[in-house]
């Protein structure tokens, strides 16, 4: 029971199996008399069995051949004994081909080995090396059965910590390879604005993020909420943990719990595995809850008491778990009127808007438009073309004179569909703006909101001046990857039958 005790605590007091596999063989030593311990991982997709960790006894030399490529019967000799689950038993004269497939070529002793199969499905083997010529006993066969299952998890966690320095590994090569496209040194998004009109809301993020207060972000769709809860995360003591954003109005009703909060397998038709919620995900970090007026009553409940004790439960299970989690929130619902409906708990409004932060719409920050555009004519350049891009000052004005009413969101959708329209090269800011009012009238058969300081034409006129305009670039050609409704981004019949009804004639761009 005591070398039990022991070899649990070493397996569970070291990440790397190489670190534990050293005292773990000194403490089995006690009980089976052995010169070596083998840790060998098994990969049947990979047809290949491999010695991971070694422990000596006595300075005996480490086999060479360390690696065993398997045959098609090897691979079927070795699901089957892990499925079995037995001790296998050999003198230095008697090798069975499973054995041969489990120790190094180059072993020629007695050997003891068991199977060590994860709750991942990651599988191993155990390989006990004596040197002398006595064989293994029955005891020390049960005490191998007793030993095997520490040996498992010390090799499961060796298993894990790898498996998540791949991923920081591959995750570390994808930023790297985002900030070279980007051009830049950290992925830092630049809030413009922040000494001008947007002055107040940065002293607010910075008076706010060294706490772990929630915070709560109000504005209109496409106002660059996400971008200040992010500010709030890379400004807090929490800079190093995740941040997690969760839409919570692009959830299923039914699946919001499983969502936040995780579930446990078959707690639901569909759980066929275990999952970690969003709460678990942000462990340590922040959770941005985007569109938290979307949130339903059943769930708001459950959020409810995770900010006031940090303990929730997954859907299906029974186990109380903490969340070290900060809560930021968005939405641009009128929070009163959803609380004096019903359709908000207001003890939860209360909690969630100890600090809230309004963000001005786009119209109130005409100010910083110009900056807008440059970065975002930079960036779209950079993507697209390689060389950052800027307007025209004619196009400076005719962003200037719309009121931009989907905020920063829709100045740089308008800004990329420019330098697209412009092959990466330039701006076409009026092909851009064109484009979307022709968009808009095939999805609404509506004129989309004009500012007051435009010239009202009709949808008709703005399509026409546009088709021609479009045609006159691709020398009258209609469909095909040159053609005009390629270049406006419509099908070409849908081209052609607008062209009808508004008179407008093909051939008479051709001669030109």
């Amino acid at each position: 029971m005591q070398l039990l005790l022991n070899l649990w605590r070493e397996a569970c007091r070291h990440i790397e199996l190489n670190e534990s596999i050293v005292r773990m063989t000194e403490l089995v030593n006690r009980r089976i008399p052995v010169d070596l311990v083998l840790i060998r991982r098994i990969s049947l997709e990979e047809s290949l069995v491999e010695t991971i960790a070694v422990g000596q006894v006595n300075g005996v030399p480490v086999p060479r051949h360390s690696r065993f490529e398997c045959t098609e019967e090897d691979r079927g000799r070795l699901t089957e004994w892990l499925r079995k689950g037995h001790i296998l038993l050999s003198t230095n004269r008697d090798r069975s081909p499973l054995l041969k497939a489990l120790v190094p070529a180059d072993v020629r002793s007695i050997i003891m080995a068991g199977p060590m199969v994860t709750e991942s499905n990651a599988s191993g083997a155990l390989v006990l090396i004596r040197k002398s010529s006595e064989a293994f006993t029955n005891d020390e066969a049960e005490a191998m059965e007793t030993i095997l299952e520490p040996f498992t998890v010390a090799f499961e966690n060796h298993r894990r910590f790898h498996e998540l320095a791949r991923l920081h590994e591959a995750a570390e090569a994808e930023r790297r390879a985002l900030l070279s496209r980007l051009k830049r040194k950290e992925i830092v998004e630049e809030i413009v604005g922040a000494d001008g009109t947007l002055y107040d809301v940065m002293q607010k993020v910075d008076q706010v993020a060294p706490t772990n207060a929630p915070v709560l972000i109000l504005g209109e769709t496409g106002t660059g909420k996400e971008v200040i809860a992010r500010a709030i995360h890379a400004r807090s003591a929490r800079k190093d943990g995740p941040i997690v954003r969760v839409n919570c109005g692009a959830i299923p009703s039914e699946l919001v719990d499983s969502e936040l909060f995780g579930h446990e397998k078959g707690s639901f038709t569909g759980a066929v595995n275990e999952r970690r919620g969003w709460f678990e995900r942000a462990d340590g970090g922040t959770l941005f809850l985007d569109e938290i007026g979307e949130l339903p009553l059943a769930a708001q409940v459950r959020l409810l008491r995770v900010l006031q004790d940090g303990t929730y439960e997954r859907v299906g299970g029974q186990q109380t778990r903490t969340a070290d989690v900060r809560i930021v929130a968005a939405t641009h619902r009128d929070m009163d009127r959803l609380v004096a409906s019903g359709q908000f708990r207001e003890d939860l409004w209360y909690r969630i808007s100890v600090f809230p932060i309004f963000l001005p719409p786009l119209r109130a920050r005409r100010d910083d438009l110009p900056a807008l555009v440059a970065l975002f004519s930079r960036n779209a350049g950079l993507r697209m073309g390689g060389a950052p891009l800027a307007p025209t000052p004619e196009q400076m004005k005719m962003l200037e004179e719309y009121p931009w009413p989907g905020n920063v969101r829709e100045l740089a959708a308008v800004i990329e569909r420019a330098a697209i329209l412009g092959g990466g090269q330039r701006l076409d800011i009026a092909g851009a703006m064109s484009t979307k009012l022709l968009a808009l009238a095939e999805r609404t058969g509506e004129p989309p909101v004009s500012s007051d300081h435009m010239p009202i034409e009709t949808i008709d006129e703005v399509m026409k001046k546009h088709i021609e305009r479009a045609l006159k670039q691709t020398k009258g050609r209609v469909e095909g990857p040159f053609g005009a409704a390629k270049l406006l981004g419509i099908n070409a019949n849908t081209l052609r039958g607008r062209m009808r009804s508004l008179g407008i004639d093909w051939r008479a761009f051709k001669s030109e």
